[in-house]
Formats: structure tokens, sequence, C-alpha cells
């Protein structure tokens, strides 16, 4: 993925998105590493209100926020405000 190809957002802009309802990952590897990593970023963010970037597609193309995950539900990541972004539309996380 490259940096170029990738806007940046603000983490209020998340809800006003439309995301597809298909996987963007393929591989059964890519989905644990990206639960794995989902799994670290909520520890962190309710121990210590750390910020994760967040790179995922919408359907306009591959984005990326900065922000701190709240909560984690089966299908999604909540972020402040009640904002939620869909799992299967994450393609990684960086602590």
């Amino acid at each position: 993925m490259e940096s170029n190809d990738i806007q940046l957002i603000e983490k209020e802009q998340v809800h006003t998105l439309h995301f597809p309802s298909d996987d963007i990952l393929v591989k059964d590897a890519e989905k644990k590493e990206r639960q794995a990593a989902i799994d670290r970023a909520i520890s962190l963010g309710n121990l210590e209100h750390h910020k994760v970037r967040i790179y995922f597609s919408d359907d306009q193309g591959k984005k990326r926020v900065d922000t701190t995950i709240w909560a984690v539900t089966d299908t999604a990541i909540v972020l402040k405000q009640n904002t939620v972004l869909p799992i299967h539309r994450i393609h990684k996380l960086e602590i």
C-alpha cells in the first residue's frame, strides 16, 4: 500500500463515508493478523489512550485515520463519539 495513494482524514469524517460489504482482506492469515492488531490497539486505547493509525478503504479509495479505538464489536471498531468503522474494510493498523 503506497502512502501517496492514501487520503488522511479526521475521525469526525468517518461517519460520512460509505463502506462496501466485501472484506478487503482475502487470506485468513491476514484477517487473523488484523484482529490481533485490533485487540492490541483496544488494550492500549483503554489503558493509555494510545492513538493508532488505521488504514482502510471506503467506496472511494484508501484512507487513513489516526485515532484511539474505544471499543470493538464482532463487526466494527468504535472510535470517539460512537463513530463506527467496519472491521472488514480495515487493511492494517500501526500501533
